[in-house]
């Protein structure tokens, strides 16, 4: 996986993409990490990160709701201060990573949460007709200044750059003008987003009105995430004013966009940890799960004195894997809590296993595509690349786990 990020980095140095315009927009950062998942998947490297999956009827629901919310979720009406973007993840119906701010902004925030990839939260608003509607009218596909081809020669893998800057570029500058206009209504002073780099078209309509644009970690943040990678920290459109990270390790383990500031405001979501059972915990994740629940049950045959627990994504069914013998599937209530009572974790790149670490969990990475993302960890003696499952016993703990998930600050005053 490091070879195809440096892949796209010199594709995007030799051919300049970073400022390349296309009737006044930078595409490059809007289809960067579309070109990435493409590219993992093309390769056969990783499926789909987060798969969705409709049956017509689930999409004839969708519309429906689509044409119903222009009514009664319209974010128009009102009057607000400051516009939160949440994640569309909910585990138990709780959005962890805005779920404080909310609270402290209160009835001063607009919250405008996507029912498109999951359920909103009450309460919020969305502009999801027109979130679909903006990408259905495009051309086939456009020029791509080469970049098809110049990372085909370096990959072996032919992306479809073309068709992806079709759909992408018009519906980024429809929708960056729709929202220009909310936030100019509002004189929104503040926006609060999660994963600013599939809101593109929001962060830039407000650096259109000099409006203050702050993301909130939701993930793993590493030089090989190219949502927030930039090797070199050139100067990129359309990105967030600061970052606010879980800890300081995220603050500088990757290279983010010249001007973007960071800070620490900690992570108030996670549990105490609980008494450590006799457990060992497999992080599964969509990307690399059919090579992963193998790594489980080559654990379970080696230690057949521990409970081997498979806990799949959200994201993930039961459906989607054969449990080998040994293996039980976990599906239900929360990850944090499992690990909580763990003693070891296993996973390849997951966000959980920095968690878990927190938690108190003895951490192995899977020596699998993606174990990449926790080479500073291992490195630091705080997880172990296992390459034999008999090296889970020697996993360690993380004798630093504050640099990862710092109490939280945001009460505090950092809005």
């Amino acid at each position: 996986m490091a070879e195809l990020c440096r892949a796209i980095s010199t594709v995007e140095q030799d051919l300049d993409l970073l400022r390349w315009q296309i009737r006044g927009m930078h595409p490059w950062p809007i289809i960067r990490m579309r070109v990435f998942h493409e590219l993992t998947r093309r390769s056969g490297i990783h499926g789909a990160p987060h798969p969705v999956r409709r049956t017509p009827y689930d999409k004839a629901a969708l519309v429906a709701r689509h044409v119903a919310g222009v009514v009664t979720r319209n974010p128009f009406p009102g009057r607000y201060d400051a516009l939160v973007v949440p994640h569309p993840r909910k585990p138990n119906g709780v959005e962890i990573y805005t779920d404080e701010l909310r609270a402290l902004l209160g009835d001063r925030a607009l919250v405008l949460d996507s029912g498109i990839n999951g359920v909103p939260l009450p309460g919020s608003k969305n502009l999801d007709f027109f979130t679909s509607a903006a990408g259905a009218v495009h051309r086939g596909a456009v020029d791509d200044r080469g970049a098809a081809e110049a990372l085909e020669k370096l990959t072996g893998v032919r992306v479809p750059i073309g068709a992806l800057l079709a759909r992408e570029v018009p519906k980024h500058r429809r929708l960056r003008a729709l929202y220009r206009a909310l936030l100019k209504k509002h004189r929104i002073e503040t926006v609060y987003v999660v994963v600013a780099y599939f809101h593109q078209h929001i962060v830039g309509a407000a650096r259109d009105l000099g409006i203050r644009v702050v993301e909130l970690q939701h993930g793993a943040i590493s030089p090989f995430h190219l949502g927030y990678s930039y090797p070199g920290r050139p100067d990129v459109a359309d990105q967030p004013d600061e970052l606010w990270c879980f800890g300081s390790y995220w603050t500088d383990v990757a290279d983010l966009p010249a001007g973007m500031r960071t800070k620490v405001t900690g992570a108030p979501f996670l549990p105490a940890p609980a008494p450590k059972t006799n457990r060992v915990v497999v992080l599964s994740q969509g990307t690399i799960g059919a090579e992963l629940v193998r790594t489980a049950g080559a654990i379970a045959a080696q230690h057949p004195e521990l409970e081997v627990l498979y806990r799949l994504h959200p994201s993930e069914r039961p459906a989607d894997y054969t449990i080998p013998s040994g293996v039980l599937l976990s599906t239900g209530g929360s990850t944090l809590d499992l690990l909580a009572a763990a003693t070891y974790q296993v996973g390849v790149s997951t966000t959980a296993l920095f968690e878990g670490m927190a938690l108190g969990c003895r951490t192995a990475v899977a020596d699998l595509p993606g174990h990449e993302y926790l080479e500073p960890a291992i490195a630091k003696g705080h997880a172990l690349l296992l390459q034999d499952p008999a090296q889970l016993t020697e996993a360690p703990l993380c004798d630093d786990p504050g640099s990862y998930y710092a109490p939280s600050s945001i009460v505090g005053g950092a809005v």
